[in-house]
């Protein structure tokens, strides 16, 4: 069994029981009629509603298509247990109103099954539901917050490191190959081109970020140390296929190339992701289908 199966188990079980732990305070349905053997059928409870709880996580799996993974980042699991909640709450009410009606009825009058009975069941599932959705709401926040500052704190540990690296380049004018396992390549000058007769030479190291701006794009480099901007009409595509043979530099959003070792801090904040640049302190979107290819390269730096 996976990490994650077991997570999802031990999840509802708290989850479950914390219901009927409500259930045997307030003893609604006419429990407390049963003396002892009002333990019984809370036991009973328990299983209707932890084997509801699983029916409902297979139906968001394999039917609404939404499985519970802890790497799509904490909205996702919030979005997800809000579906979980409007599936299985409904569901659990009319398990319980069934059990109220073939078990409990023979000794309390009223539990027969009914349209107002399941309303009343709906009220009290419907209220325990969002205080325990409260509940793991609060802790799956924190949880991938604090993974969150953690995972920003090792990438902006590389960014560093990888700096360091290019201070060293640049001092060192013989270094022609450098370790591959560091991600780094020798200081070479490329030269960009458009679609018409304009281009940029430049350094490669001198690269910021190229920007998609229309049918244009805007290159942001360095010269002689100042930052400096030229358009060419070219596609953010074909320059990504030109710049291919550079690991340092990748797509971090529809619209930008950036290179990472002139971005100076990863800022992240809620699953969301900006790259402040070094020199000019522009910030740099991360879209979510970048994000993971961009943290890889920083890690393999």
């Amino acid at each position: 069994m996976s990490n994650g199966s077991k997570q999802t188990i031990s999840t509802r079980i708290i989850s479950t029981t914390f219901v009927v732990m409500a259930l045997a305070i307030f003893k609604p349905f006419g429990l407390d009629t049963w003396q002892w053997q009002a333990f019984i059928h809370l036991a009973a409870m328990w299983v209707i509603g932890f084997s509801t709880c699983m029916l409902t996580d297979v139906t968001l799996k394999y039917i609404v298509r939404m499985p519970r993974s802890y790497d799509n980042g904490v909205s996702y699991i919030i979005r997800r247990n809000l579906w979980f909640q409007c599936i299985n709450t409904p569901l659990v009410s009319l398990m319980l109103c069934l059990y109220r009606h073939y078990v409990l009825n023979n000794r309390v009058e009223g539990n027969q099954l009914s349209f107002v009975n399941f309303l009343e069941t709906l009220a009290i599932i419907a209220f325990c539901s969002f205080a325990i959705g409260l509940y793991w709401r609060f802790k799956f926040r924190s949880k991938f917050l604090a993974a969150e500052l953690e995972e920003t704190r090792h990438l902006n540990e590389q960014l560093k490191k990888m700096q360091q690296e290019v201070t060293e380049s640049k001092e060192s004018e013989n270094a022609q190959v450098v370790d591959s396992t560091s991600a780094s390549v020798p200081s070479s000058s490329i030269t960009l081109t458009g679609n018409t007769n304009d281009s940029v030479t430049l350094q490669i190291e001198d690269l910021l970020y190229i920007e998609a701006v229309g049918n244009y794009v805007k290159v942001c480099h360095l010269l002689d140390g100042q930052v400096r901007t030229d358009m060419l009409r070219v596609t953010s595509k074909q320059m990504e296929d030109v710049l291919h043979d550079y690991p340092m530099i990748v797509r971090c959003h529809r619209a930008f190339l950036v290179n990472l070792r002139q971005v100076d801090q990863v800022v992240s904040h809620s699953g969301s992701m900006q790259l402040l640049m070094r020199h000019n302190h522009d910030s740099l979107p991360v879209s979510r289908s970048n994000m993971s290819q961009v943290k890889e390269a920083i890690k393999l730096a």
